[in-house]
């Protein structure tokens, strides 16, 4: 109704997910892209947890859009649902015949039907929304699927998107083998205020408004309180208060817009987090968005800035802070490629290591990295999580070989700058058992 007067294309405040209404603000940019590095590794089970309206849904559609085309998604938005139905409504979505009657066999079929895709270079990920609610015996059902694998590359990653209660269930002790696979945890935590503002103005515009900023100051600080920054409670207080406006013939977007809003929507409080808490994490925050976005080593962290998941002990840096906090955008996707060859190679193959180094020298691998690229062809120079002395760092090693004397060969004919590390000859069995996960 109040399109036509306030010059809108189209509401801008739907709380149903459009990904064109993505906001990438506040790290939930940052988050989707982490979430896509989660999803590329292959390192099967994700997390993602957040209140109720906080995103997670939006969240979800836009991953499944982003990822590439190679990648294989089903979306399960309901996942009330016995074992088997479960496994039937995945098998459906990819055009798998399960012609078993048990799960054990069904989970046969699908395993069977994955490695013909993985063969074809495919992969698969399952996108399980509201996983707090997934009876137990689906989720001991979920621990199976991830367990399904070709060697060491596993042939399903599975995201579960849920609310906080996901973490209470997955802290009882019947579902600890559950707990213990998930490799990566994410966190969406409610908007900031100073976000607010951003947020409000980006749907705005997205909507097709060109003129001034219609909401004032205190008006933000209004829907900042009363929404507790969850952004669906944005969503609805935001539409009701233009709704307010249009009704009272005006065109800016004041406080008793705001209340008025408000009344009408009567929110519950969400619960409370200790302020000590935000104070941690927004330190932590500015010092890195990688640094919290790919940490999940801790799996029951309590996160509260929005970013995704962080770990309260703060004290110890290896820990918090993962290497990619060093690395730049191409060297991200380099090692997730680098992963992927690595996972299809036989474990036989050999390769010629030509660097190591700690994880906190991106730069230096980076270097040497454009130096070896102009004597080597850059798609046979893999990067890979290594064990330096240790200590997690990245190895650098070229090309895979079907046999030492031949990796041998390639390592003798290498130019002399490229020899000053002692390259050596590794096999590719022996440096997947020093992975470390990211």
């Amino acid at each position: 109704m109040y399109l036509e007067h306030f010059g809108l294309n189209e509401p801008p405040f739907r709380i149903t997910p459009h990904p064109e209404f993505f906001f990438v603000g506040a790290e939930r940019g940052a988050t989707l892209e982490a979430l896509i590095y989660a999803v590329l590794a292959g390192e099967g089970l994700v997390k993602v947890v957040g209140e109720v309206g906080s995103g997670k849904t939006m969240l979800c559609r836009v991953l499944i859009e982003r990822l590439p085309a190679s990648v294989d998604s089903v979306y399960i938005a309901n996942p009330v649902m016995k074992p088997d139905e479960l496994m039937l409504m995945i098998a459906d979505d990819l055009g798998i015949v399960c012609d078993a009657t048990h799960t054990s066999g069904r989970v046969r079929d699908l395993q069977a039907a994955l490695l013909e895709r993985f063969a074809a270079g495919r992969q698969v990920v399952i996108l399980i929304d509201e996983a707090h609610a997934m009876p137990t015996e689906s989720l001991e059902a979920v621990r199976l699927l991830s367990n399904l694998d070709h060697g060491h590359h596993k042939l399903l990653q599975i995201v579960l998107f849920g609310q906080t209660e996901l973490d209470d269930r997955l802290a009882k002790q019947d579902l600890r083998q559950l707990r213990e696979r998930i490799t990566h945890i994410f966190r969406l935590a409610p908007l900031r205020a100073n976000d607010i503002e951003a947020y409000i103005e980006f749907r705005m515009r997205t909507a097709g408004y060109r003129g001034p900023e219609l909401f004032q100051a205190e008006a933000l600080k209004s829907i900042y309180r009363a929404s507790e920054g969850l952004t669906r409670r944005i969503n609805i207080l935001a539409d009701k208060a233009l709704m307010a406006a249009f009704s009272q013939s005006e065109h800016s977007i004041t406080v008793k817009h705001v209340s008025a809003a408000v009344k009408d929507s009567a929110f519950k409080p969400i619960k409370k987090r200790s302020p000590l808490v935000w104070m941690l994490f927004s330190g932590l925050m500015a010092g890195g968005v990688w640094a919290g976005l790919m940490q999940a080593s801790n799996p029951q962290p309590k996160v509260v800035s929005a970013l995704a998941s962080t770990p309260l002990q703060l004290a110890t840096t290896s820990e918090v802070l993962a290497p990619e906090v060093q690395l730049s955008a191409p060297l991200r996707q380099k090692i997730t490629e680098s992963r992927q060859k690595m996972n299809r190679a036989e474990v036989n193959n050999t390769a010629v290591m030509l660097l190591v180094t700690n994880k906190s020298k991106g730069a230096e691998l980076e270097k040497f990295l454009a130096q070896a690229g102009q004597f080597l062809p850059q798609d046979q120079l893999l990067i890979y999580p290594a064990e330096v002395r240790g200590s997690k760092g990245w190895g650098l090693v070229y090309g895979f070989f079907p046999d030492k004397n031949s990796a041998k060969a390639a390592m003798a004919s290498l130019p002399e700058s490229l020899r000053k590390n002692k390259p050596m000859v590794r096999t590719v069995g022996g440096i997947r058992d020093e992975l470390w996960n990211l």
